[in-house]
Formats: C-alpha cells, sequence, structure tokens
C-alpha cells in the first residue's frame, strides 16, 4: 500500500457544491485611468497578472481569486497579500468546514474544465452559477491539512526554482540594458572616434529612419494546415515562440499564403495587440530560409541593420518607456506601427552590433539551456505537483 492509500484509507468523503461551502464573491470596478504603476495593493481582474495597482483594498490576503471575463477567464490564482478584486474576478472564501489552501488546490486542479466553460461572443466570461455548481470532496479536517502539506510542498519547491530563474533573468537582463545603453555605447563611440574613424560614429536614430514596418492581415486560426506554407498567428508569438525561429509550429496552403503580408529572412515579427502593457511589441525574429505569412495584429519590421541588435532593444527598459506613452486600449492593448516609427534608438556601426549581438546569443543560449536544469526541473516539478495532486483529490465518490 502506498502513501496515498494509507493516507486515505477508510476516509470518509462527503461531496457537496462549492456555493454550500465557499461564498463566491464579483469584485467591483476600478477604472484603468485612476490605476497607478507603483502603489501598495494589486488590482486582480480578469487577466493573469494585476491591472496596475491602488492605494485602497477590499480582499484581506491569502485568498483564492478566479477570472471572470476575458481570454484568461478560469484562471485560478491564490494572492497572498491584500488586494482591490476588481469587477473581472470572483474571490473564493471558504466557510469554517474547508480549509482555504484545499479549496486552491482543488480548484487549480479543476482550472481547465472552468475555462472550457468560457461563454459569450465578445468578450468570453465564465458564470458565478456553474462555479456553485462544482462538487468538490470534504474530507476531515485533518485529512485536509495532511493532503495540504503535501500539495503546498511541490508548490514551494516549484516558486523556489521560479525564483532562482527569474533572478539569472534578472542578471540578463542588467547586462543587456547595459550593452544596448545610451552610455556604454557612447564609450565605445568614444573610443572609435580616437581611431579617426568616420564610418564608425554612434548615432541617435529613429526605427521609422532605419526600417519599415508592415503591418499583417487575414490569416486566421481556422486557416492552418498540418503542411504547406508557413505561417506565425500573432497569439502564437507570447505562447509558441522565443526570441528567434527558423521554422513555423503552423502552416497554411497556397491559395490563402499568397494573400497574406510576407516576412523574409531576417525580418522582426512584431505582435501588437495584448491584455497588458508588458506584452505589447513581443517579437521574434524570423530567422527561416524562405518568406513566412503573418496575421493581423502584428507587423514585421525590415531593416539593413542587424535585425537581431533591434529585436534586443525591442526588450530594454529604454524601449517599453517609449512603449508605454504610445499604447492605447485599456482592456485590450495595442500599439501601432506609425507610432513605433517614432521611437528612437542609439545606434552603433554595424561590426559593433554584430559583437554586441553575439554577446547577448551567449547569454540567451545559458539561460536557455536545459543543461542547466532549471527549466526542465520546474517542468518536471509542476507535473509531479500535478499528478499528486489527481491522485490526493479524487476520490472515489
Amino acid at each position: 500500500m502506498n502513501f496515498i492509500d494509507e493516507l486515505l484509507k477508510d476516509e470518509k468523503i462527503e461531496w457537496k457544491e462549492l456555493g454550500e461551502v465557499c461564498e463566491i464573491i464579483k469584485g467591483k470596478q476600478f477604472n484603468k485611468e485612476n490605476m497607478l504603476e507603483i502603489a501598495s495593493y494589486p488590482v486582480i481582474n480578469g487577466g493573469i497578472f494585476p491591472s496596475g495597482y491602488v492605494e485602497i483594498y477590499n480582499q484581506n490576503a491569502n485568498t483564492i481569486t478566479i477570472s471572470q471575463g476575458g481570454a484568461s477567464a478560469g484562471y485560478v490564482n491564490f494572492i497572498e497579500k491584500r488586494f482591490w478584486l476588481g469587477a473581472h474576478a470572483y474571490a473564493v472564501i471558504p466557510k469554517d468546514e474547508i480549509l482555504n489552501r484545499y479549496v486552491y488546490h482543488f480548484l487549480k486542479m479543476k482550472q481547465n474544465k472552468l475555462q472550457d466553460k468560457k461563454e459569450g461572443a465578445g468578450i468570453p466570461s465564465i458564470s458565478k452559477s456553474f462555479i456553485e455548481t462544482l462538487k468538490i470532496p470534504i474530507p476531515s479536517i485533518e485529512k485536509q491539512e495532511k493532503i495540504v502539506k503535501i500539495l503546498d510542498n511541490f508548490t514551494k519547491y516549484v516558486t523556489e526554482l521560479q525564483a532562482e530563474l527569474q533572478a539569472r533573468n534578472k542578471q540578463y537582463n542588467y547586462y543587456r540594458d547595459m550593452l544596448l545603453s545610451e552610455d556604454y555605447l557612447n564609450k565605445i563611440s568614444e573610443k572609435l572616434d580616437s581611431l579617426n574613424n568616420e564610418n564608425d560614429v554612434l548615432r541617435l536614430t529613429t526605427l521609422g529612419e532605419i526600417g519599415k514596418f508592415t503591418r499583417g492581415n487575414g490569416l486566421q486560426k481556422k486557416d492552418f494546415r498540418e503542411k504547406g506554407k508557413p505561417v506565425i498567428h500573432y497569439g502564437q508569438i507570447y505562447t509558441q515562440y522565443s526570441f528567434s525561429t527558423e521554422n513555423t509550429i503552423s502552416f497554411t496552403e497556397e491559395d490563402i499564403f499568397s494573400k497574406l503580408r510576407k516576412a523574409k529572412p531576417n525580418d522582426i515579427l512584431i505582435a501588437t495587440t495584448s491584455e497588458n502593457i508588458e506584452d505589447v511589441a513581443k517579437s521574434t525574429v524570423w530567422l527561416g530560409n524562405e518568406e513566412v505569412g503573418f496575421s493581423g495584429d502584428m507587423y514585421s519590421y525590415s531593416t539593413n541593420e542587424n535585425s537581431k541588435y533591434i529585436a534586443y532593444y525591442f526588450q530594454t527598459a529604454e524601449f517599453q518607456k517609449q512603449k508605454e506613452r504610445k499604447v492605447t486600449g485599456t482592456k485590450l492593448i495595442r500599439i501601432h506601427g506609425e507610432d513605433m516609427e517614432k521611437f528612437t534608438i542609439s545606434l552603433p556601426p554595424i561590426e559593433i552590433q554584430n559583437k554586441i549581438v553575439k554577446i547577448l546569443d551567449r547569454f540567451q543560449e545559458i539561460l536557455s539551456d536545459t543543461k542547466g536544469l532549471l527549466p526542465l526541473e520546474i517542468e518536471q516539478r509542476r507535473k509531479q505537483y500535478e499528478y499528486y495532486r489527481e491522485k490526493l483529490l479524487t476520490f472515489d465518490k
């Protein structure tokens, strides 16, 4: 008999609807224009990440939330500090007979089911009544405590691994921003000037002066085929592609491809629509050997400079500052090519661009190297958590 069988042996289980043992609370609207970039309490709304920050709160720490509306409707989270519960999210408040973290692990197990129940032709949403009718198994408080302890140990370990990976990413971001900063490039420029080489001059220019933005069109997910001409949809840039790619995961037929905008090898593909400001203008460099078709809600950027240098610049804090001043929308954030054309960039000669790209490529390799184990181990531990969660919370009715 394994430890799970031993733990659950002879345990009496009562099944109840979630609405019987928890209070489901819908949040209140807090207008985007009244939020702050830095404040004491996050605003938890329909997305995965905070919508902004405010100086008041309406929910206490250690509260379960479920996104109510938007693309992330059904996403389950556990907020460990006081926060403002927005109009597009629910808080789940357990009653005395059931533990908070027990409910959280159960709902996290049901997250896919919740997300499959999104309704609505416009902005998808999930109803309070559906959440309330979920059936949850309720063992004794003592058994709940033991189950929670086991599952929390898994999530704690994953969190620690993620923190270590985040620290490495932070270190990479620091060096990337330093290498691409105006101060650092000016120092290089001064050394080059001392050699009296007129071609080796750092110049302040704009993205529009050194390249061309082309807006995508037409491609929809229903146009995907298992083989054919290579295509990229804007939504895939967030989830499927990293800094650069030589291959696509999607294809389409010749007739559809012929009507699409095309990106050439070494062009940058930029997603221009997102639920949050941080992800707007996320990009990937197309390194394939042929043209690739791309969808609306994105642009290609073509330049004679080192395109990877420009794409690395897109990741910098300086680019983020310029971007934040030009995004539009509240629930759906957008940025336009004509605005990005005006963004300034400190551009060294191509030889220096190539050297900086070589350094940053090496940093990227170190970060993504599975021999470093972190990304791989995080995924393995997450699967391990999901396996034991399923075993511990799926009782025989």
